[in-house]
């Protein structure tokens, strides 16, 4: 399971500038952006770029909805520049473990 043990470290003020570089530096295919395809193609996540929309602290879990902006490549249209790229964004929902850092990942838009 994937870890965001640097989110959890920082200290309250910064979580949302240290999410946003956690998940920029993930290696490509990490996060479930295949499931976000709207057009059939492939994902294209070599420079996602995340932007944190909320964060709320819970017991247990760390809760941060966040946007991701990623590229879908389109192929199969016969079109003359086939494949060809499409800018795509989805919301996520990130759940941080407290005590492990583990985190799930929910697609919410």
């Amino acid at each position: 399971m994937l870890k965001l043990p640097a989110t959890l470290a920082c200290r309250a003020g910064a979580i949302e500038k240290v999410l946003k570089r956690e998940l920029e530096g993930l290696p490509s295919g990490t996060l479930p952006l295949h499931r976000c395809t709207s057009r059939g193609g492939y994902v294209d996540d070599s420079a996602i770029s995340a932007t944190v929309i909320k964060v709320e602290q819970g017991v247990d879990r760390v809760r941060c909805k966040v946007g991701i902006f990623f590229t879908e490549i389109i192929t199969g249209c016969g079109c003359g520049d086939d494949p060809f790229p499409e800018n795509t964004y989805y919301e996520l929902m990130v759940s941080i473990d407290k005590s492990t850092a583990e985190a799930e990942f929910e697609i919410i838009h």
